[in-house]
């Protein structure tokens, strides 16, 4: 090996390899608020109760989820006008006592995925399964066409069944 080259290999530093490079820890991702954002740009909001966590959760999705997360918001207190909520474990959550709830939303990569807690016994269900027996889930993508007469539907029937204690 010349020396030139014993010398630029003999300069790197156990820190500077491609292995070490890979695992280094990069920035995080920030919205456009200054909030965190979670793998998936799930937005990285301390626990609260009420609106305004919820709120901010919302204002902090990355890009077309934000509008969506208005959407589904608007939709969930037309059809339960006095729904509890808050943000736990960096997500929405609503119900209709505080600290049992019956959905949930989640940013993902590429869709938001909204959780029905006891979505199994609705009729009809919605899509998605769980490993959990009793829940289903509605995975939006950005391209869908999104029925809200159906999710009013599935909104009230979750409304309408106890909730999961969390």
């Amino acid at each position: 090996m010349s020396e030139k080259k014993a010398g630029k290999n003999a300069s790197k530093t156990a820190s500077d390899t491609p292995e070490a490079r890979k695992w280094r820890k990069t920035s995080p991702t920030k919205s456009a608020d200054g909030i965190v954002l979670l793998s998936g740009g799930n937005p990285q909001i301390a626990k609260g109760y009420g609106d305004a966590p919820v709120q901010q959760y919302i204002a902090a999705m990355p890009e077309w989820k934000s509008g969506l997360g208005k959407r589904l918001d608007r939709l969930i207190v037309k059809a339960v006008p006095d729904v509890e909520k808050a943000v736990k474990w960096n997500s929405p959550f609503y119900g209709m006592e505080k600290g049992v709830w019956f959905l949930s939303f989640h940013c993902m990569t590429k869709y938001v995925k909204v959780a029905f807690f006891r979505g199994a016994q609705f009729s009809p269900m919605p899509p998605g399964a769980s490993k959990q027996p009793d829940v289903r889930y509605l995975d939006i993508y950005e391209a869908d066409e999104f029925d809200e007469a159906q999710f009013l539907d599935w909104v009230k029937q979750a409304s309408e069944l106890p909730g999961e204690r969390m």
